[in-house]
């Protein structure tokens, strides 16, 4: 049953902004270079890319190319601006030195790449990631407008030239605004780029928005990764509560859904009229089949006594097996820094259960290295692996792994962040 507000009987989403319809990234230049005259040199030397119309528009200085790669067509534009890195931007990235940070600020031009993403969003990013790290490979960083994230050039570098593709994670940002009252909005940015819904959360608090994100933060990659599309008051199944209560999640369009929020302080119609007012919408709980039926929504904060207990939240299978190819491809980094004994490393393992049609992940500890295979120490007992118990010491092999984790003095290195061990 929604409140009556009639603020919002009337109100109508607005269309998408440009950087919602398109993905923009900006490459920070560190002098008035003009890249763009060797850009379609560079363009064209890239290993499986290939020009295949270019236009130049001299009222506006937009450059656009038409790319083939892998099999697709890209239409990407291009054009030099004058820029100022927002100071927000500097403030909530801990991936930069000091003085990098100082070169980032003092930038004042930036080459601008925007294209329309194909139906496949990761493929599309990591071409986007390709055009930037080749034609401008001294930047530092890549602001990604879409999602307002800084993205460092190593990470860039390694992601774009990886035969991987990208996390789903990687494509969008959840950030928490939070008020005087300590109340907290939760919202996404970079999914309308991807052909869907940005998500939100509303009446959080600084007690629970952890818990919150975490939900959101599944919610929109369970979004990117399912070959079923899940459009609005659809349900999706995406993980488990400590009393093994189902997490169905479902989402509203926000000028619907704040029917359900008469009262919320921050998210409210007023905090809509410049941004948060094209296609985003507001995340709610099916309780029961019953209430799925029935399209009956309830509030995330029923849970918040017990979102902080630990939930399983589900992680598709298209992720797992991006996860175990990226640790796999990066495994040499393993290799390399168990050399230092003052790192401990971590190696997940995916052990059949003894239903033998599931696997269970689980935290080795890494113990000697030999080629192509590795001794190590098991961490934790298995749930449903009878044969397999805490402290038993085994040898794998390489391809064993679905991920690791690496602690250093001053770092927690995974397979998506290695290029911080090159520091």
């Amino acid at each position: 049953m929604f409140f009556k507000n009639k603020k919002l009987d009337n109100i109508q989403v607005a269309p998408l902004n440009y950087w919602e319809e398109s993905s923009y990234f900006l490459v920070l230049l560190q002098d008035n270079q003009d890249v763009l005259t060797h850009l379609i040199n560079r363009v064209s030397k890239i290993k499986g890319v290939k020009i295949v119309n270019e236009k130049f528009e001299t009222d506006n200085g937009i450059l656009t190319l038409i790319l083939s790669y892998e099999k697709e067509e890209y239409e990407v534009g291009f054009y030099l601006n004058s820029f100022n890195l927002p100071p927000y931007y500097l403030k909530k990235t801990i991936y930069f030195k000091d003085e990098e940070l100082q070169k980032l600020a003092s930038s004042k031009m930036a080459l601008t790449i925007f294209m329309k993403f194909n139906d496949n969003v990761k493929k599309s990013y990591q071409l986007q990631l390709l055009l930037a790290v080749n034609i401008v490979p001294d930047s530092l960083a890549i602001m990604d407008e879409s999602a307002e994230k800084l993205i460092p050039m190593k990470w860039a570098k390694m992601t774009a030239n990886s035969k991987i593709l990208p996390s789903s994670h990687d494509l969008f940002t959840v950030q928490a605004v939070t008020d005087k009252n300590k109340e907290v909005w939760l919202h996404t940015h970079g999914l309308c780029r991807c052909h869907l819904t940005e998500l939100e959360i509303l009446e959080s608090n600084q007690k629970y928005y952890l818990s919150h994100y975490n939900l959101v933060n599944t919610f929109a990659s369970y979004l990117i990764d399912t070959d079923k599309p899940i459009n609005a008051y659809d349900s999706a199944y995406i993980g488990v509560l400590v009393n093994k209560k189902p997490i169905v999640a479902t989402y509203v369009p926000w000028n619907i859904g704040l029917k359900e929020y008469p009262k919320v302080k921050l998210g409210n119609i007023n905090d809509r009229v410049n941004s948060h007012n094209t296609n985003s919408s507001l995340i709610f709980l099916y309780l029961s089949e019953e209430d799925e039926k029935n399209k009956k929504l309830t509030k995330v904060a029923i849970y918040n006594d017990i979102w902080s207990d630990n939930p399983i939240y589900f992680v598709s299978d298209v992720e797992t097996k991006r996860m175990k190819d990226l640790a796999i491809e990066r495994f040499n980094y393993v290799k390399k820094a168990f050399q230092d004994k003052d790192n401990e490393i971590n190696i997940k393992i995916g052990l059949l259960i003894d239903s033998k049609d599931n696997y269970e992940h689980i935290w080795y500890k890494l113990l000697e290295v030999k080629d192509n295979e590795f001794k190590a120490l098991l961490l934790q007992e298995p749930y449903n692996v009878k044969d397999k118990h805490k402290g038993d010491i085994e040898w794998f092999k390489v391809s064993d792994i679905t991920d690791w984790i690496i602690y250093t003095k001053n770092a927690t290195i995974s397979p998506s962040n290695v290029y911080l061990l090159e520091e």
